[in-house]
């Protein structure tokens, strides 16, 4: 852009100079020429990068996404203001003057208007002169047309949509399959193979793979209960109509809790609170079961809400589970410690690691443990033989194997001999109900009711979740916090919005340093919401629904129209302070004809850049930049109409000259007492 505007004005004084009677050196020309945008041109680089600057501080996962793309920005246009200030020029030096000679010398011998420019300027210029006239003409009219237009803008954004980032077309899936807690690895081996046959028989769908349970040393703490699926389609098929599928055999299985998700989707989920849904109430509190209690409440709440999908309250149930405790006084009779009995029974029960060897270039653990039927038969595990410390316990009789069990129908064994003592003697043991899981957060315990958005923007769902979740009661010491996307999206525009201000700050500074008038940076600082009329109305024609990308789209909008209003404002006192044209129409029909060229090409120039992540509509890789670039296009030709036609008659009507901006108070008052005396 930068280039443009320097290489227009250039060509543009070149031609003009070219129709002299005495034509000055082509390097005072394009010296001066340069000289004329460049105060223009570098105010408006440092305002697109303050524009930028917001984006910069996003952190979290948006910071992930958008501040790569924020620094590549502001060292692109870093890097064309460096060009346009030392390449330019000196290229327009050595390759435009012959041309520009050579081409108005053919125009006078043809008989043509000197310094006729190209077709696509005449045109351009043709019809930008009646339009012009007429709203100069009807500043006015032109001033409520303005109003009108930002109020209409205003009150089409409550009923926009809000979401943190668009759906990611990705052709490899994850499915979460998860039982109930209990479920046997066969039992879900079993569905799993009878779901992956259906799966592999949906066309497109190229692989199927899973796994069940974790391994050992795992970054998930999860049960046998859990799988996870995973599934690549072809990206030659329809992709709406094959995920359609995808859901279809998935939604067959409604004893299991499914969904269907991109692997990227479910990284961000994961990434942001740690659970699988888009929409998180997390229920905190002391008690297990309130939080079983209230999560159930949540969950019918939740159940039949509009876009409610994948709907899953975390299965924390209580479970059989074999408890042995121990009875301190029988440990002081037979001379035993807690952590004796207990690590002799894990190491029968679990199993201990006491080595390993190498075979066959393998590394082989080598563990202890007790018999199969201690993990399948309680009595046995009541029977289980303790061993004593030396000279502990009753006079010594005939000891049995440690681990050893009293065979079927076989007298009971005393109970304790000189070396052992049985199990069920020194503890009670017994089945009784045990949470399967306690997950805690924040020095409490907590339990997560998880959903994700279908069919509505998730800004609507989340504000039904919330109304549904304020009408369950909860005891003291318990509450609810709504998590995930759209509370990560609330921190992040919240952060570039008070982010934004400050910018805003630092872009009224520069336009005062440029035009010394508060009245002038009041006067652009007020059009700029112009600009943003055109993204409004891109986002409505595109679904509706603001994502972090549009947000963004909106402060590269800001920028482009600072820019280009420093752009034509600063053309206008130039012809003010430089050329003596006097302020009127005169100087602002002159000055606009006059940059109606280089506007144009920079927004047209802008403009079909945006046009391919436009037309590629939201597909695989560009997802993240399709409605930063909506939003871009619109605001694009909403502020070149701006700058184009608003901006003329608004500054004849509310500007005024340079020469007033610079006289000091007791100027203007002398002036005034002049003029009023007789």
């Amino acid at each position: 852009d930068d280039a443009i505007i320097d290489v227009e004005n250039i060509e543009r004084r070149l031609a003009a100079n070219a129709t002299l009677e005495k034509p000055r050196a082509s390097l005072i020309v394009v010296l001066e020429a340069s000289l004329e945008v460049r105060s223009a041109v570098v105010y408006a680089t440092i305002v697109v990068v303050l524009v930028f600057l917001p984006v910069y501080f996003l952190d979290g996962l948006s910071g992930s996404f958008f501040r790569p793309l924020a620094v590549a920005y502001v060292l692109a246009v870093s890097a064309s203001l460096v060009v346009a200030l030392v390449i330019t020029p000196a290229l327009s030096l050595v390759l435009l003057p012959k041309h520009v000679r050579a081409r108005e010398s053919a125009r006078k011998k043809a008989g043509a208007h000197a310094h006729e420019r190209g077709p696509l300027t005449r045109i351009l210029e043709r019809a930008y002169a009646p339009l012009l006239g007429w709203f100069i003409s009807r500043a006015r009219l032109a001033t409520v047309g303005f109003v009108v237009t930002l109020g209409g803008a205003v009150a089409l954004v409550p009923t926009l949509g809000e979401a943190f980032l668009p759906d990611f077309h990705e052709t490899d899936f994850l499915m979460h399959w998860i039982g109930k807690p209990g479920t046997s690895v066969a039992e879900m081996d079993r569905i799993t193979a009878r779901v992956a046959v259906e799966l592999r028989a949906i066309p497109g769908v190229r692989n199927f793979g899973s796994h069940i349970g974790r391994a050992e040393v795992a970054d998930e703490v999860v049960g046998q209960n859990f799988a996870e699926l995973w599934i690549s389609l072809d990206e030659n098929v329809n992709y709406e109509e094959s995920v359609a599928r995808i859901r279809t055999v998935v939604d067959g299985y409604p004893g299991i809790y499914r969904d269907v998700q991109t692997y990227l989707q479910e990284r961000m989920k994961e990434v942001l609170t740690g659970a699988s849904g888009s929409i998180v109430v997390r229920i905190y509190g002391d008690d297990l079961g309130v939080l079983r209690e209230r999560a159930a409440e949540v969950g019918k709440a939740l159940t039949g809400l509009p876009g409610v999908a994948n709907l899953k309250v975390e299965p924390q149930v209580l479970v059989p589970q074999l408890e042995i405790a121990l009875d301190p006084a029988a440990l002081v009779r037979f001379g035993l410690t807690p952590g004796d009995v207990r690590r002799t029974v894990a190491t029968l029960l679990q199993g201990t690691r006491v080595g390993e060897v190498y075979r066959n270039d393998q590394v082989v653990e080598v563990v202890v443990w007790g018999d199969d039927v201690l993990r399948s038969d309680v009595s046995a595990v009541r029977d289980l033989r303790i061993p004593l410390p030396t000279g502990g316990g009753t006079p010594p009789a005939a000891a049995a194997p440690v681990g050893a069990i009293a065979p079927v129908g076989a007298a009971t064994p005393p109970s304790a001999t000189g070396s052992d003592v049985r199990l069920a003697d020194i503890a009670s043991i017994a089945f009784v109900p045990a949470p399967n899981l306690v997950q805690r957060e924040a020095a409490s315990r907590r339990i997560d009711v998880t959903c994700d958005a279908r069919g509505r923007d998730l800004g609507a769902v989340v504000g039904d979740v919330r109304k549904a979740v304020e009408k369950v009661p909860f005891p003291t010491g318990h509450h609810a916090e709504i998590l995930g996307e759209y509370a990560s999206r609330s921190v992040a525009q919240t952060r570039l919005t008070l982010m934004s201000l400050l910018s805003l700050l630092g872009i009224a500074l520069v336009l005062y340093a440029d035009f010394r008038s508060a009245r002038v940076m009041a006067f652009l600082l007020s059009t700029l919401p112009f600009a943003l009329v055109g993204g409004v109305v891109a986002v409505v024609l595109t679904g509706g629904v603001v994502s972090l990308g549009s947000l963004v789209g909106f402060v590269t909008v800001l920028g482009i129209a600072a820019r280009n209003g420093i752009m034509i404002v600063s053309h206008f006192r130039h012809l003010e302070s430089e050329e003596g044209v006097p302020f009127g129409k005169e100087l602002v029909v002159r000055g606009a004809m006059e940059r109606v060229v280089p506007i144009a090409m920079t927004a047209l120039a802008t403009g079909l850049a945006l046009v391919p992540l436009v037309m590629a509509g939201g597909k695989p890789g560009s997802e993240i930049e399709y409605p930063m670039a909506v939003v871009i296009l619109g605001g694009l030709f909403t502020s070149t109409l701006l700058n184009l036609l608003l901006v003329p008659p608004l500054y004849l009507r509310f500007g005024r000259s340079v020469h007033s901006d610079t006289k000091d108070d007791a100027d203007i008052a002398l002036e005034n007492e002049v003029a009023t005396s007789p």
